[in-house]
């Protein structure tokens, strides 16, 4: 696939969201200098949009002079055969110096259950998998000017083990995206999407040559607060794989939607997940359906903040 084919796809599948938002009427504050949590009516107050959309992530990087530690766990299950458990445990640092800038220091590590899979050796192993570095800049927070909040995020990472296979390896990628959200009802309905590419060099423990990949994602998502402290929504996941750092040696795709929930457990800390199964895909030269080769059948996300 050329770049310039790709970028019809993405654009396809990103203007009917972005129409959306554009369109919304919204009656909001200004991101750059809201403090969270305050009050409207009495009732309903204004919540931070970064982790109430699953795996899409909202635009809002928190207020100026927060840190917070952060638990985030993604789990992946069920290959086309055997037994196919994955789960990737992040701690994170957490900081705002600025009302436009927000870091996280993260360490990683690697748990793998897998036995008869049709592509990746038998292996039971729990690993240090390596660091990461989450910068984010806002540069529309949600108000009078700007119904939509935007945020660019870049986060490098390096590795020392596969997350799909558990594989020891040698490894440095990078997560690139663009995050966009606004509201439908103040402080009720929320809309989000993202738009990702994550390219990446690996080499396996003994190999002399560098491997090239890359992943293009689009995601979708929306959140109701059910009451105050409680919201829940629903969310959409296209991915693309590629055996190269562009978007050429396609391998295949897949398809996720599933629910999310979020909750303001006390003022300072907050508990938000979410589950996502693949409804469709392809694997390139693979008929069956979904795509069980590039990606999982299922995928779960858990996090955890605690705000200083």
């Amino acid at each position: 696939m050329s770049f310039a084919s790709a970028g019809r796809t993405v654009a396809r599948l990103t203007l009917p969201v972005g129409a959306l938002l554009w369109t919304a009427p919204i009656q909001a504050q200004d991101a750059a200098h809201a403090q969270f949590p305050f009050s409207v009516d009495g009732v309903y107050h204004e919540i931070e949009t970064k982790y109430i959309f699953g795996f899409t992530d909202g635009s809002d990087i928190g207020a100026e002079g927060e840190t917070a530690v952060e638990t985030d766990t993604n789990a992946a299950f069920r290959r086309r055969h055997g037994v196919y458990n994955a789960v990737e445990q992040e701690v994170e640092l957490e900081g705002t110096p600025t009302q436009f800038f927000s870091y996280e220091l993260s360490l990683h590590g690697f748990g793998h259950s897998i036995k008869n899979d049709d592509e990746l050796t038998d292996l039971h192993r729990v690993s240090f998998g390596g660091f990461s570095t989450n910068l984010r800049y806002l540069l529309l927070g949600r108000g009078p000017e700007s119904p939509i909040g935007l945020t660019i995020m870049a986060e490098p990472e390096w590795g020392r083990v596969d997350g799909d296979s558990g594989q020891h390896t040698r490894s440095m990628g990078a997560t690139f995206a663009i995050l966009a959200d606004t509201e439908f009802i103040e402080n009720r309905l929320y809309a989000a999407a993202n738009l990702i590419y994550e390219p990446g060099i690996a080499k396996a423990v003994g190999d002399t040559a560098w491997a090239k990949a890359a992943s293009m994602g689009v995601t979708a998502a929306m959140t109701w607060r059910v009451t105050p402290k409680i919201a829940m929504g629903g969310e959409i996941e296209y991915y693309r794989a590629y055996d190269s750092l562009g978007f050429k040696s396609y391998q295949g795709d897949a398809l996720y939607i599933g629910p999310t929930f979020h909750v303001q457990v006390t003022k300072k800390v907050i508990l938000a997940g979410a589950f996502s199964a693949e409804v469709a895909g392809h694997s390139a030269g693979d008929d069956r359906p979904l795509n069980l080769v590039d990606f999982s059948r299922y995928r779960a996300r858990l996090r955890m903040e605690y705000e200083f």
